[in-house]
Parts: structure tokens; sequence; C-alpha cells
């Protein structure tokens, strides 16, 4: 996944410096929401799934698409 604010992330969320110039390159401006992830989970997690045999999911607010 692309840039989301939980724990691990949060000195670079609170970063001056470095914050402001991650936030510019997200298209949808903003940091993703761990919740956010959910609906992948229970994809990934489902038998809706059963028959990938492998795919790129990429959630990143539009980071790659730009």
């Amino acid at each position: 996944p692309g840039y989301f604010r939980t724990p691990l992330s949060e000195a670079l969320y609170n970063d001056p410096v470095r914050y402001p110039k991650i936030l510019s390159r997200i298209p949808m401006e903003r940091w993703g929401r761990p919740e956010e992830l959910k609906g992948a989970v229970v994809f990934l997690a489902s038998e809706a799934s059963n028959y990938m045999s492998g795919h790129i999911m990429i959630i990143d607010g539009g980071w790659m698409g730009r």
C-alpha cells in the first residue's frame, strides 16, 4: 500500500519537511486510513479471489498513477 497513517509511520507523518513533500505527490491529497485496506483484505480472504494466481493490487491514493 501507499502512505497510511499508522503508529509505524507517525514520525514521518509529523515530519514538517517530509510530510508536505509526500502529500504533494498523492493525487487524493491525503494519506490513507488503515480501515481503507479492509475491502482488499476481505476480497483476498474470500472465495471471490480463489482463482487469482497473481495480481498487483495498488491501494495508494493514486500515487502510482500520477
